[in-house]
């Protein structure tokens, strides 16, 4: 029997006929259909006709793209909306701007740089420039804000991707974030619940751990999430995170062994998520084919588990047709009943009524015109993004008085990459980062970039100072080794071979440190007296930090962690 009255309360507060069109939709849907809404599958798909035919198949309750160009992806979500009866949840991971799901869309900042202009108009920006233009290339549904804190510099996931390590400022931050979204009538997933940050360890590889007690939960990651749920937010995102605290505050019984991640917790989901915090939207789950999720018991088990415990839709396949065959087949033995499936979709289909899409459907304006693509990296949206990586940049230390520099007193710049080396990073000059040697010539010095395919083997085994000094009079380390999935740490790779691009010679040549990324880069390098962090690889933040060392402009960015890590010396 459903329950339609959960449809008139928060975060739903439909009226009577978006209630009706639920309750219709519903009742009118085959099982293989009810199977469909729960799954949000991702999809690389161009071929509209090949589009139709996964839609007639599959029948998703939502999809995501990875990012493409803008007329591209405008055109396959019109593919997806125009072939499906019921209107579609078209997701994107929009956290630090449109270019979260059009290529060349704006790059705005990630949330820690954010943070660091201290000012909660540029998360409110954030949101707006991901919320319009992903709105313009038909996408309805945000993976973000991230409402975690940066509790560990050790974390290798989390760092720039959140607000920081303050619980008042990640509340003030993501609920700007929420309401520049909101104004564009994109409906956002709230992530990571219960909350990330804690482990040193990424759950894209493991099931992690929150380990707060109850206490320690409640004055921060609590006070978050009360405060999301609170703005009627729509849906949240729970995280292959366990909680053991609250799981055995709701389950006293339970073993240590018994404890299960978030997304298959009910203790999580149904006494934390549902019962003490009130949230009454959708739930959905991080991406299943996360380790997190596939290490804490047998596929076949776990998606039918996870709707059993509490969530609504389940992020990504592994086999698309062997999952959806795992829901088939716990239907049938009793694992998934028909009251929960039926109890997911009609909290599905609300969310989707919430968001007027039932509607926009009848007046065929789920995607824009191609000619709304216009807003994708407009001028205001540039122009508020080189003001945010201004306000960001920020210096952490300069103990040896080196700013502002000038090609007077250090002609010779040597130019160090430091870089995911392995499966991204830097490319032969195509990267962004790359323009701090063009910027730098400039402005007179003579640069030479550190050349990691042809190692100098005299200066690696024999050469001393001396040799180092008639090469360069400034070392410059860019460093971008960002937050990323299946790295099990975010610390600096030195070459194999005697760390040969490792700063040995700090005490004799002035040496600077800028990090475009990770803001920890000072666990490694404590002895670099000179340490900048910008917290986002872009165009627009080289420039900005560029014009810093050169002493055009001032430092405005405050630190929202300790970039210290709490290492002795490091403040030297």
């Amino acid at each position: 029997m459903l329950d339609l009255d959960i449809l008139k309360e928060t975060p739903f507060c439909l009226g009577q006929s978006q209630v009706n069109w639920v309750k219709d939709t519903i009742e009118n849907m085959t099982e293989e259909q009810k199977i469909g809404q729960i799954f949000c599958p991702i999809n690389g798909e161009t071929d509209p006709d090949k589009i139709k035919a996964f839609i007639e198949e599959f029948n998703p309750g939502g999809v995501l793209y990875r990012p493409m160009e803008a007329e591209v992806i405008q055109n396959c979500h019109r593919a997806f909306q125009d072939n499906s009866d019921i209107p579609m949840l078209i997701a994107a991971n929009l956290e630090s701007g449109g270019v979260g799901i059009a290529s060349n869309g704006t790059y705005f900042s990630r949330p820690m740089g954010v943070a660091a202009t201290g000012d909660s108009e540029n998360a409110y920006r954030l949101g707006y420039i991901s919320g319009k233009e992903a709105k313009v290339v038909g996408c309805n549904w945000s993976f973000a804000p991230i409402c975690d804190l940066d509790k560990n510099y050790m974390n290798p996931i989390m760092n720039v991707r959140t607000f920081g390590d303050n619980v008042n400022t990640v509340i003030e931050f993501v609920k700007e974030q929420l309401k520049g979204l909101d104004e564009n009538g994109v409906a956002a997933a709230a992530k990571h619940f219960p909350g990330d940050g804690v482990d040193f360890r990424d759950q894209h590889l493991v099931s992690s751990v929150n380990s707060l007690s109850v206490e320690e939960y409640d004055e921060s990651y609590g006070k978050i999430w009360k405060e999301v749920v609170d703005t009627g937010i729509l849906s949240i995102m729970v995280g292959h995170i366990l909680q053991p605290a609250y799981s055995k505050y709701f389950n006293p019984e339970l073993k240590d062994e018994d404890i299960l991640p978030a997304t298959l917790s009910k203790e999580i989901l149904q006494g934390l998520l549902r019962k003490k915090l009130g949230f009454n939207g959708v739930i959905v789950t991080d991406a299943t084919p996360m380790v997190g999720f596939t290490a804490a018991m047998k596929r076949a088990e776990a998606l039918p588990a996870s709707i059993m415990a509490g969530c609504d839709m389940i992020l990504f396949n592994k086999d698309i047709r062997e999952d959806y065959q795992y829901i088939r087949d716990a239907l049938s033995d009793g694992r998934l009943t028909r009251d929960r499936l039926d109890e997911a979709v009609l909290r599905i289909l609300g969310m989707k009524a919430a968001m007027g899409l039932n509607e926009k459907q009848k007046e065929h304006t789920l995607v824009p015109a191609p000619d709304a693509l216009s807003d994708i990296a407009c001028p205001e949206h540039k122009e508020w993004t080189v003001k945010c990586a201004d306000e960001a940049v920020t210096l952490v230390k300069d103990t040896q008085n080196l700013l502002p520099i000038s090609s007077d007193k250090y002609k010779k710049i040597r130019l160090y990459y430091i870089e995911d080396r392995v499966g991204g990073g830097f490319k032969d000059g195509d990267s962004e980062i790359t323009i701090f040697k063009e910027l730098l010539e400039k402005e007179g010095f003579e640069v030479s970039v550190y050349d990691y395919s042809k190692p100098d083997f005299y200066e690696m085994f024999e050469a001393g100072v001396g040799y180092a000094k008639e090469k360069f009079d400034l070392a410059i380390y860019v460093a971008c080794i960002d937050t990323a999935s299946n790295q099990s740490v975010r610390r600096i790779d030195w070459l194999h071979i005697m760390a040969a691009d490792a700063p040995w010679f700090v005490n004799d040549i002035p040496t600077m440190f800028i990090s475009l990324a990770n803001p920890y880069h000072l666990v490694d390098v404590p002895m670099v007296k000179t340490f900048i962090n910008a917290y986002t690889p872009t165009k627009e933040v080289c420039k900005q930090v560029v014009e810093k060392i050169m002493g055009r402009s001032n430092f405005k960015g405050k630190s929202p962690i300790d970039p210290f890590c709490g290492i002795w010396g490091s403040k030297f």
